[in-house]
């Protein structure tokens, strides 16, 4: 399991990795293959299976504009929703999380239900905007996402929070090396994205009062201070 497992990074990150993802990689190699005591935090062979999943689903997916293969923000989400405390399908829902959205729609969610279970499957659906292809237009799609995360599955919250933190600190870190160069890998443009991420940053802080949801707004709002310079 571990081979398999350190197989995987080795063909998705030839290069050298950031602490996230060593984080990751430590904690799903280091299962064992015997019984373990039943703790919230472990993970075990289904984590396994997802991040395999996950690396197949994603394989030649990159991050918007540029060359990062896209298994590292779902690295960087699942090492997030472990450090807050989640447990191994909150894990496996967000090493899964983008799988919906990116990687085949309904039937992507029917498989997932199928390999991991209706909770896991559910979380995932609670973190994707939309299910099919085409996509429906970018503004009214994103606006039904935020109400929709008004009653998503508090479990899933964590994950939710996780994913924006890592993009918008993507989005910051890359707008500070290319300055407004940046706005155009998205279909919101600047206003539409800095809109999306202040609706984002706000209804979450409503929901929940945990560290991530603080993290998040000291975050979209370096980005819109950021931006005005």
């Amino acid at each position: 399991m571990r081979r398999r497992l350190t197989a995987s990074i080795a063909l998705l990150l030839p290069n050298a990795v950031n602490d996230a993802r060593l984080l990751l990689a430590f904690r799903a190699a280091s299962v064992q293959d015997s019984a373990m005591p039943d703790k919230s935090s472990q993970v075990g062979r289904r984590f396994v299976e997802a991040f395999d999943y996950a690396a197949a689903l994603h394989s030649v997916q990159k991050r918007k504009g540029s060359d990062i293969p896209y298994i590292s923000h779902l690295m960087a989400v699942c090492s997030m929703v472990l450090e807050q405390g989640g447990d191994e399908e909150q894990a496996i829902a967000a090493l899964l999380h983008d799988a919906v959205e990116d990687q085949g729609g309904y039937p992507t969610l029917l498989e997932i239900r199928r390999r991991f279970g209706e909770r896991v499957a559910r979380m995932v659906e609670a973190c994707t905007d939309a299910d099919t292809k085409p996509k429906p237009p970018w503004r009214s799609r994103k606006e039904k996402y935020l109400r929709h995360l008004q009653s998503a599955e508090p479990e899933a919250i964590p994950i939710i929070l996780a994913d924006k933190i890592h993009n918008a600190r993507s989005i910051l870190r890359d707008y500070r090396l290319l300055g407004d160069a940046v706005w155009k890998r998205f279909k919101g443009g600047k206003e539409g994205t800095l809109w999306y991420y202040r609706a984002l940053a706000a209804t979450l802080a409503n929901m929940d009062s945990s560290w991530a949801a603080q993290e998040l707004s000291r975050i979209v709002s370096e980005l819109v201070n950021a931006s005005k310079s």
